[in-house]
C-alpha cells in the first residue's frame, strides 16, 4: 500500500517566520543598480518582508533565444536575502519579448475575429502553440534550476494574471480535443449543442471550430463550452510550469495571481491546482459599492480552498492607471482596503509595485513610492501600516468561520448572460452582489460556495441567480432544506441544464416542490417596474424581472399589483414538511426546525432585499458578529477572525457601537469597556478581555 502525498506547502510556511506579509511587486530592471541598496533599505523601514521579482522580465532575462542574462537577477535576491527581505519569484511568461512572435508569429494570440495580435503590449501569446510552451517552460526551467535553493526565494510565482482566450487554429485543435473528452462521439456532441437548430449538425470533429465572427448569434451552447475550454486550457498551462518548479522545489509553495470575480476563469477548477490563494484586488475609491464587491472578492478568496488563509496579491496604494478617471486613495482608504483583506482572512496584503515606473504604460498607477519618493505622505502611510500589520500577528493562520453561503458558479454565470437571453438586464454580478451586501450589512459571515460544494455546515443557503444547475448540484442544494435549513433562491433560477438547455415543465424544475410555486412566463419588466404589495415587507417597485408563478403550497410574502403580473406571486416562501431536526446557534442541539426556502421572482429595492434576507437569517438562527442583530451603522463592516473582532468604518462620520464586557485594540493598543467608538475612516481589531 503506497504511503499518502504529502500535504504540499502553503503560507504557513512563511507566515510561520515573517508574520503577516507586506509588500508587493518589485521590478528592479526598471532601475539603475544604484536604486536597488535604497530600495532594500525603505523596505526595511517600511516592514516589508515579501516582494514578487520577475514577473515581467523575460526579455531581460534572455534577450535572444538561448542566451540567458541572469547576473542581473543573482545580485537581486542576494541584497534582497542580505537585507532579510523574502521572494515570490516569478516565471516571467506572461509577456513574452519580441524575438518570440517575431520568428513565430503562431505564438501570438488570434481574436474571434481572426486578427492575430502583435507584441508590444503583454499577454498576447497564444496557450497552445507548442512552440510558446517549450521556450516558456525552458525559461522557467532555467530560473529554477538555478534558484530553486536560493534562501531569499520563499515562493513561486508562475506567469500573470491568466484570462486571455485565442481562437486560432492551433486552439481549435485543442478545442476539438477537449470536447471530446467531455461528450465522446459526435452524436453527443450535436445532442449537447442542440445542432439540429440552424442546421448546425457535425458529421465529423473536424468541422467544429471555436465561437468566431458570424453573421449572427452563435450556438449558446458551443460559446459555453468554449469558455469552459479557454479556463481548463490556461490552467493547463499553468500547471505545466507549476509541475517543474515542484519538481525542483517541492517544498516551496507555488501559486498566481486570481482576479477576483473574473470572467474567464473558472477558480472552482483553478484553486485546487495553486498552493496559496493569491488574488489580485482593485478597488475604485470613487465607488461606495466597491467596499462590498471587495468583500465579497475577499470572501470568494477564502473560500476557494476551504477557507485556508490566502495572500492579497495585488492592490493599488492610491490610484490606478487604467479607468477613465482614476481617483486616488486617501491614505485612510488605502489602509481600510487592506485591513479588510486580512480580517477576511489573508494572510498578507501586498500592491502593485513597490517603485513607481517612469516610463511604459502603467507610469501613473501608484506605488509603494511614489514618483516624489519617500519623503511623502503616501509613503509615510506606507511604513505607518507596515508597522501595526506587525500588530496583528495573532491573526496568521487563523480561520473566519461561517454559517451562510452563497451559491456561485462560473458555468452558470456564463450562461446566463449569453446573448439572446428575455433580458440582458438581469445580469449576474449585480444580482450576486445585492444579495451579499444585505448580509454584510447585518455583519454575517458568509462564505461562496460552488452549488456542488459540501454545505453540511451550512444553515442558510444563498443563490442569487442560479440560472443553470445541473441533477447533482440541484438535489445538494435540495439537501440544505431537507436537514432543516433555509435555501433563499433568486429570480431565474434552476432553469437550464449542464449544456444550456431549457429545460421542460413550470420552473425552477429542480426547485419547484421546495419554492411552493411554479412558473410559466419570464416577463422582463418595463423601465418604470411594476408595483408589489406586502404586508410584510412592505410595498414596493420590483424592476428589470417578474415572472409568471402561481402558488403550490407556498405562501405568497409579495404580489404583483398591476400590468400583466396582476395577483401573481413576486416574493414567496415555503416550510417543508418532514424535514430533520439541525443544530441552531440559538438554542440547543437537534432543536427541532423546519426546513425552508424564499423564491425572490423579481428585482427588490436594496432595503426589501435586506427584510428578506435578515427574515431568512432568523429562521435559520444565523446572527451577525456583533451581538444585537440588525444591520450595522451605515459604512461599517464587520468580521471576526480567529478570536478577533475587526470592525471598519469606512464612513466619513463617527459611530458607536454596543459591546458586552472589556476589548483590547490590537491597532490601538487601548481597552475600551461597553461601548466601541469608531472615528471617521479608522478600524479596530478587537479581542476579549477575560479577566
Amino acid at each position: 500500500m503506497s504511503s499518502p502525498t504529502p500535504p504540499r506547502p502553503g503560507l504557513a510556511a512563511l507566515t510561520g517566520e515573517l508574520g503577516l506579509l507586506y509588500g508587493g511587486d518589485y521590478n528592479p530592471e526598471q532601475w539603475p543598480r544604484h536604486v536597488w541598496d535604497e530600495d532594500v533599505a525603505l523596505m526595511q523601514a517600511a516592514g516589508v518582508n515579501l516582494v514578487t521579482v520577475g514577473v515581467f522580465s523575460w526579455a531581460t532575462l534572455e534577450p535572444r533565444p538561448g542566451e540567458h542574462d541572469l547576473g542581473w537577477l543573482d545580485d537581486v535576491l542576494d541584497l534582497l536575502h542580505a537585507g532579510g527581505i523574502a521572494v515570490d519569484l516569478a516565471t516571467p511568461t506572461a509577456s513574452p519579448p519580441p524575438w518570440l512572435g517575431l520568428r513565430w508569429p503562431e505564438t501570438r494570440a488570434v481574436t474571434p475575429d481572426g486578427v492575430r495580435l502583435s507584441h508590444g503590449s503583454r499577454n498576447h501569446f497564444c496557450p497552445s502553440s507548442p512552440v510558446y510552451r517549450e521556450r516558456a517552460l525552458d525559461i522557467a526551467r532555467v530560473l529554477v534550476e538555478r534558484y530553486a535553493a536560493h534562501p531569499a526565494v520563499r515562493m513561486w510565482h508562475v506567469g500573470n494574471e491568466y484570462g486571455q482566450v485565442c481562437s486560432c487554429d492551433l486552439c481549435a485543435a485543442g478545442f476539438r480535443t477537449w470536447l471530446e473528452r467531455r461528450h465522446g462521439t459526435v452524436d453527443e456532441l450535436n445532442r449537447a449543442w442542440g445542432t439540429t437548430f440552424w442546421s448546425q449538425r457535425y458529421d465529423d470533429w473536424s468541422e467544429v471550430v471555436p465561437p468566431r465572427a458570424a453573421p449572427y448569434l452563435i450556438n449558446p451552447t458551443q460559446v459555453l463550452d468554449h469558455r469552459r475550454f479557454a479556463s481548463d486550457q490556461l490552467l493547463a498551462l499553468y500547471v505545466e510550469q507549476r509541475d517543474l518548479v515542484r519538481a525542483h522545489a517541492p517544498q516551496t509553495p507555488v501559486t498566481t495571481n486570481f482576479m477576483g470575480f473574473h470572467h474567464a476563469t473558472d477558480y472552482w477548477r483553478w484553486a485546487p491546482e495553486v498552493d496559496v490563494v493569491a488574488d489580485d484586488t482593485y478597488g475604485d475609491p470613487a465607488d461606495p459599492e466597491s467596499r462590498v464587491l471587495q468583500s465579497l472578492s475577499h470572501d470568494l478568496m477564502r473560500s476557494l480552498r476551504g477557507g485556508e488563509p490566502w495572500l492579497l496579491m495585488e492592490q493599488a496604494v492610491s490610484a490606478v492607471n487604467w479607468r477613465p478617471h482614476n481617483v486616488p486613495k486617501s491614505p485612510r482608504q488605502a489602509r481600510l482596503d487592506s485591513l479588510r483583506a486580512v480580517a477576511r482572512g489573508a494572510d498578507g496584503s501586498c500592491y502593485f509595485q513597490w517603485r513607481a515606473s517612469t516610463f511604459g504604460a502603467e507610469r501613473f498607477h501608484s506605488a509603494l513610492v511614489p514618483h516624489a519618493g519617500p519623503d511623502t505622505r503616501l509613503h509615510r502611510a506606507v511604513r505607518a501600516h507596515g508597522a501595526e500589520l506587525r500588530s496583528l500577528a495573532r491573526l496568521a493562520g487563523t480561520r473566519v468561520e461561517a454559517r451562510t453561503a452563497l451559491v456561485f458558479d462560473w458555468s452558470s454565470w456564463w450562461a446566463a448572460e449569453e446573448r439572446a437571453q428575455p433580458s440582458d438586464r438581469l445580469r449576474v454580478l449585480p444580482q450576486v452582489l445585492a444579495y451579499y451586501r444585505a448580509l454584510w450589512r447585518a455583519g454575517v459571515a458568509v462564505d461562496v460556495v460552488h452549488p456542488g460544494g459540501d454545505l453540511a455546515g451550512y444553515d442558510l443557503v444563498v443563490a442569487p441567480q442560479l440560472y443553470l444547475v445541473d441533477e447533482d448540484d440541484a438535489r445538494n442544494l435540495r439537501g440544505v432544506v431537507e436537514r432543516g435549513g433555509v435555501l433563499v433562491l433568486g429570480p431565474f433560477s434552476g432553469v437550464a441544464d449542464r449544456d444550456g438547455h431549457v429545460r421542460t415543465g413550470r420552473f425552477p424544475v429542480p426547485f419547484a416542490d421546495l419554492v411552493g410555486a411554479s412558473g410559466e412566463e419570464f416577463c422582463p419588466l418595463p423601465d418604470d417596474g411594476v408595483r408589489v404589495t406586502s404586508a410584510e415587507l412592505g410595498d414596493f417597485t420590483g424592476t428589470v424581472w417578474g415572472e409568471r408563478l402561481r402558488l403550490d403550497g407556498g405562501e405568497a410574502v409579495a404580489t404583483f399589483a398591476g400590468a400583466d403580473l396582476d395577483g401573481c406571486p413576486a416574493v414567496v416562501r415555503h416550510r417543508a414538511a418532514g424535514s430533520s431536526p439541525v443544530a441552531s446557534a440559538t438554542g440547543p442541539s437537534g432543536t427541532a426546525r423546519s426546513g425552508e426556502t424564499s423564491y425572490v421572482a423579481t428585482v427588490p429595492p436594496r432595503a426589501v432585499l435586506d427584510d428578506v434576507l435578515a427574515r431568512a437569517a432568523r429562521a435559520a438562527g444565523v446572527e451577525g458578529v456583533v451581538p444585537g442583530g440588525g444591520p450595522l451603522p451605515e459604512g461599517v463592516e464587520a468580521v471576526r477572525r480567529g478570536d478577533v473582532l475587526v470592525l471598519l468604518n469606512t464612513s466619513t462620520v463617527a459611530h458607536e457601537l454596543a459591546l458586552a464586557g472589556t476589548h483590547h485594540d490590537l491597532l490601538s493598543g487601548t481597552d475600551t469597556t461597553g461601548t466601541v467608538h469608531l472615528e471617521a475612516e479608522d478600524a479596530v481589531a478587537l479581542i476579549e478581555r477575560t479577566s
